[in-house]
């Protein structure tokens, strides 16, 4: 008679195969994927050179598909909204500091001539791609008009 063993995945009954005898999962192709799911989490914790290895496979293959996301979320309309949603959500719950874009600059009035000094500011908010925070001190003015 052959022993029975539960699943770790689904918590199913099944009998091991002869030439596996630690066999922990069932073949379900469900619990074979969670099987190697928590191989390879557990290998991306301890493991420093696998880790690095999946790091630099991953950033080549978003190198060579870079337009990967723009395109899923064209195809996908529900993610890109609860994607949206979800944003929406996430800064309501922020302090109402403003969310730099992409490079925009809003003054009250163009900036006069002169030299300005660029120090680091306290982040107040999330910045997108190249977009910095920076606190502008006038050291010259230009000088005043002759009356």
């Amino acid at each position: 008679m052959k022993s029975t063993r539960l699943c770790l995945a689904c918590g199913n009954a099944f009998v091991p195969l002869l030439h596996v005898p630690r066999q922990r999962y069932c073949s379900s192709k469900a619990c074979q994927r969670a099987r190697r799911r928590n191989w390879q989490n557990n290998r991306l914790r301890i493991d420093s050179d696998y880790r690095d290895n999946q790091a630099r496979a991953q950033a080549k293959w978003r190198a060579g598909h870079s337009s990967y996301w723009r395109e899923y979320r064209a195809a996908h309309p529900a993610y890109r909204e609860r994607n949206r949603s979800m944003q929406r959500t996430r800064n309501a719950r922020r302090s109402h500091t403003p969310i730099a874009k992409m490079d925009v600059v809003r003054l009250p009035r163009p900036l006069d001539s002169g030299f300005y000094v660029l120090s680091h500011a306290e982040d107040i908010g999330v910045a997108n791609m190249n977009a910095w925070t920076v606190h502008i001190a006038v050291l010259s003015a230009p000088p005043a008009p002759p009356t």
